[in-house]
């Protein structure tokens, strides 16, 4: 008989590199008493990520949000942009910031991102860009986004938070658009503690960048824009590169956990799974979503979520509810009906993913799932 496990199974726990040879590391940081400003540490950790994504359009930042505020700053992004309600609240949250008005469309049904019809039927005078996300790790729609951005003369911005690592092609997600927005967050599968980064097409924005995320600092006497202090510090670029040496087993080891979802699950009635991605896409198996479909399984979303942790699994209503539907947001109006996004929202659980889950916690939490379908309680 399964009983509860014994220590909470979180959604997702933060690869940590071997404790010895990170402290050893760290000998240079305090050898140096260099711990932020532009150290040695973080030049090394920027080198390595441009040999990473082939280009030195590469600007790092102590976290995610900052850098997509930043970004739609120096780009001179104004008036409306489009983006998807479907999303975690920062991506949102930069354009507001910027006096941006959000202007949200609906989402398609398989992969969650932007609905390019929906995209272009939004377009007004007052579009200047088009936000898409990269939920979680699928990519977008980069072809019709593309051709869309280019007709109506449009910035093509992506929130790549999810998908560091995922090629399409071989070719780098980064390479698509004209910037994309990476988060280094401690929940995400490759993270430097807390940052973010920005790669980009136009070498202008890089000075730009500089000196928005430093004061508006030029040098020492000159102060050219009125900027912000967003500036990595050398522990999280010591951690971004510790990490990296681990990035492609990390990858290989979700993958067998997702492999093992997918075929326990697939059993289950009222769950639905991510279709399959084309061949030509290397995914990062960053998350683990699941729909719900309530007449199938014979209970919601938010009743298995609920259920689930009698059982010490916790899931996450990722995302749940809408951008659109949280106080702040509104006094937006939304005239698309968002009706994809909507039965998303209501019907996605992500389940837990992470390099140090095993494959018999994934096996026993399929089993879980399938007895609380059953109408089995935890023992």
């Amino acid at each position: 008989m399964i009983k509860p496990f014994e220590k909470p199974i979180y959604v997702t726990r933060p690869f940590l590199p071997p404790f010895d040879g990170f402290c050893e590391e760290l000998k240079e940081i305090w050898e140096s008493q260099w711990l932020t400003n532009n150290g040695p540490i973080l030049r090394r950790f920027s080198d390595l990520l441009s040999r990473f994504f082939d280009t030195d359009n590469i600007c790092l930042f102590n976290n995610g949000t900052l850098a997509l505020q930043i970004a739609l700053q120096g780009m001179e992004i104004s008036g409306e942009v489009i983006t998807t309600p479907f999303s975690f609240v920062a991506t949102t949250h930069a354009l507001l910031w910027n006096k941006i008005r959000p202007v949200f469309v609906d989402i398609e049904p398989d992969y969650y991102t932007l609905d390019p019809e929906k995209v272009e039927s939004a377009i007004t005078p007052l579009t200047s860009a088009i936000l898409a996300v990269h939920v979680y790790g699928h990519p977008c729609q980069i072809n019709s986004l593309s051709d869309i951005a280019k007709k109506h003369n449009l910035k093509l911005i992506y929130d790549s938070a999810h998908a560091f690592g995922v090629k399409i092609g071989n070719r780098s997600i980064a390479d698509f658009g004209d910037l994309n927005l990476f988060s280094l967050h401690a929940t995400k599968l490759y993270h430097s503690l807390e940052g973010g980064m920005l790669i980009f097409k136009q070498t202008r924005l890089k000075n730009t960048f500089n000196y928005l995320k430093n004061f508006g600092f030029k040098n020492e006497l000159e102060v050219v824009m009125v900027g912000t202090n967003a500036k990595m510090n050398e522990i999280q670029a010591l951690m971004g590169i510790q990490v990296l040496r681990y990035l492609e087993e990390i990858i290989q080891r979700r993958s067998k956990l997702s492999e093992v979802y997918r075929r326990r699950l697939v059993e289950i009635p009222g769950i639905r799974l991510v279709p399959a991605m084309s061949a030509d896409i290397m995914y990062n198996y960053a998350y683990m979503p699941i729909e719900v479909d309530e007449r199938e399984f014979r209970l919601s979303r938010d009743a298995l979520y609920e259920k689930l942790k009698h059982w010490n699994i916790f899931g996450r209503r990722y995302f749940y509810p809408l951008i659109c539907d949280y106080a702040c947001y509104r006094s937006i109006s939304v005239e698309n009906p968002l009706t994809v996004a909507r039965r998303a929202a209501d019907r996605i659980l992500t389940l837990p993913i992470y390099d140090s889950l095993q494959i018999s916690d994934v096996e026993r939490i399929c089993e879980v799932i399938r007895l609380i379908h059953l109408g089995e309680n935890a023992r």
